[in-house]
């Protein structure tokens, strides 16, 4: 299994999910420059978080045109693995590989802390080893992450069982309340109808190390490499 990381100009968590993918878990992982077309073989793509070209424009605007996404474009379309988290999410929205958008936060500032997840669906690579009802602490650091699409969009994503992660509480109550920037439906992270593409604004990344003392990340981790796992024998 091979893994690879698109690095942009602004990128900063890049190298916190190489880290991961081949520190942690040992498994070869390449950094794909954005300028480049090649995805030299990857299996499995990862677009991270950080602040792609500045987020000037819009976030992910310019990022979705650089050279390596057209790559990964086609790469999903024929059925490939992709993932992006945060900065990441609002790259995919904005090459369309994943539907709506992340707009500022309600809050109108930068929001930087723990928040809780609760998992909507067992049914996606990134979720499958997730066990149920579990609540996971995941750090966000984000300004635009605010989910937002058209009622007919989200009437889509419930019905088709596309929405992955939702904000709660400690107790995996989705209220009002722990939701950190307003996003629809407490929505932090979905999936394509091809159940191949996946965003979420949370940071795995940053749980997934028992160095930063949290790993509840390495639950979406587990899941991806536990499915692979089982799809080698």
């Amino acid at each position: 299994m091979k893994f690879g990381v698109i690095i942009f100009p602004g990128s900063n968590c890049d190298h916190d999910t190489i880290n991961v993918l081949r520190n942690v878990y040992g498994y070869e992982t390449v950094e794909l420059w954005h300028k480049d077309t090649d995805l030299q073989g990857c299996d499995f793509i990862f677009v991270p978080g950080g602040f792609a070209y500045g987020d000037y424009l819009r976030c992910g605007a310019i990022a979705r045109f650089s050279p390596i996404m057209e790559s990964v474009i086609d790469f999903a379309n024929k059925g490939g693995y992709v993932m992006g988290i945060c900065n990441g999410f609002q790259v995919l929205c904005e090459a369309h590989l994943l539907p709506g958008v992340l707009l500022r936060n309600d809050s109108q500032k930068f929001i930087c802390k723990n928040i809780y997840l609760k998992n909507e669906t067992p049914d996606t690579l990134i979720t499958r080893s997730i066990p149920d009802n579990a609540v996971l602490k995941v750090p966000i650091a984000h300004a635009e992450g605010r989910y937002y699409a058209d009622d007919a969009t989200i009437s889509k994503l419930n019905e088709n069982n596309q929405v992955i992660f939702r904000y709660c509480d400690e107790n995996g109550n989705v209220t009002a309340e722990a939701n950190p920037n307003g996003a629809l439906d407490n929505i932090a992270g979905i999936c394509n109808e091809g159940r191949n593409v996946f965003g979420m604004m949370p940071h795995p990344e940053r749980a997934a190390d028992e160095l930063l003392g949290n790993t509840d990340g390495r639950f979406i981790f587990d899941s991806i490499l536990n499915k692979i796992l089982e799809n080698s024998y």
